[in-house]
């Protein structure tokens, strides 16, 4: 029995959550719905702009959240990322600590620098649109990994994300290489439209030939498949993957097991941010897969927790109500 059931890399990022309406995006002239990458001045001024909204803090990258909620249902986990020797990254390292999760940043090494920070912005349709600054995050490369944790885990959870950053993409390859020598199953999310739009040959080298599982909504997998319909999307993931989950917002999912295509419906719920509700699907669905469930129950599970997600403010659940809301 290995020591982790899921070994994440990814962003850390420390999240200003703040409500606006889509005049305020037009005026921002900010591209709705995607992750837009800034620098540290873009996100100073958009700051700045925001200044008289109230801003929800968290630690949060796409990742962490899915490591966190797996996390929080009791699985063993680590996550590799990079934060700053700054106050926000003390923020960050107490937040994975008491989520239980383990961590190359536990062992007191930080350099100089900014943590990276998100500043997500949810419209009153419950969509969600980031503007990301990167901070020390873009430095993310092989020596924030821990070769002997990744061999000793059952899945290796890879963060689209990191396709933007050339040293983060060489260490989710170098981490995926590691896995298949030590027989560790290959997962990979998708992560935003805006990364397949502009990375998709980067997102192939970091999937590597054939992995285990991918996750992605709709609109990637559109992208990542050139295709309009949901039955050519899952035809193309099935010559892409050995395993899928492409979750479809309030229609639910559909999850493909390597023999059976399986529909799984979402709760009906009256949305108001769907800010994470992709990385809390990934992150119960793996909880689930590691703990002997059948991809079904996995996508019902992973279903009703981002179903719940979507009703509250925030990237996350508190480890009582994404235990009630997983059954």
């Amino acid at each position: 029995m290995k020591r982790y059931q899921i070994y994440g890399v990814g962003n850390a990022l420390v999240d200003f959550e703040f409500q606006v309406s889509e005049q305020n995006l037009e005026t921002m002239q900010i591209d709705k719905g995607v992750m837009t990458l800034i620098d540290e001045a873009g996100h100073n001024s958009l700051i700045s702009s925001l200044s008289s909204q109230q801003a929800h803090r968290a630690s949060g990258g796409s990742a962490a959240n899915t490591i966190i909620a797996a996390a929080q249902l009791g699985a063993n986990t680590y996550y590799s990322c990079k934060v700053a020797n700054d106050e926000a990254g003390d923020f960050y390292i107490e937040d994975l600590k008491n989520a239980g999760v383990h961590s190359n940043l536990l062992d007191g090494a930080r350099e100089s620098g900014i943590t990276g920070k998100c500043i997500v912005m949810v419209t009153p349709d419950a969509d969600r649109t980031m503007n990301t600054f990167l901070g020390i995050t873009s430095q993310f490369g092989e020596k924030e990994l821990d070769p002997s944790a990744i061999a000793d885990s059952d899945y290796l959870y890879i963060e689209g994300y990191l396709v933007a950053e050339e040293g983060a993409r060489q260490a989710a390859i170098k981490a995926r290489e590691i896995a298949r020598a030590s027989d560790v199953k290959v997962a990979i999310t998708l992560s935003d439209p805006n990364m397949v739009q502009f990375f998709k040959d980067g997102l192939l080298a970091m999937a590597g030939e054939k992995p285990d599982l991918v996750f992605a909504n709709l609109s990637e997998a559109q992208l990542m498949f050139d295709c309009d319909t949901v039955a050519d999307c899952v035809a193309g993931m099935q010559k892409f993957a050995h395993q899928f989950a492409i979750t479809l917002g309030p229609d639910g999912a559909i999850v493909y097991d390597g023999q059976n295509t399986i529909e799984v419906s979402a709760p009906p719920v009256t949305a108001v941010d769907t800010n994470g509700a992709g990385d809390m699907f990934a992150g119960v669905f793996l909880h689930g897969l590691t703990h002997g469930k059948d991809y079904k129950t996995c996508g019902e599970m992973a279903s009703r927790a981002a179903s719940t997600l979507v009703t509250r403010n925030g990237p996350r659940l508190d480890q009582q109500s994404l235990v009630t809301a997983v059954g």
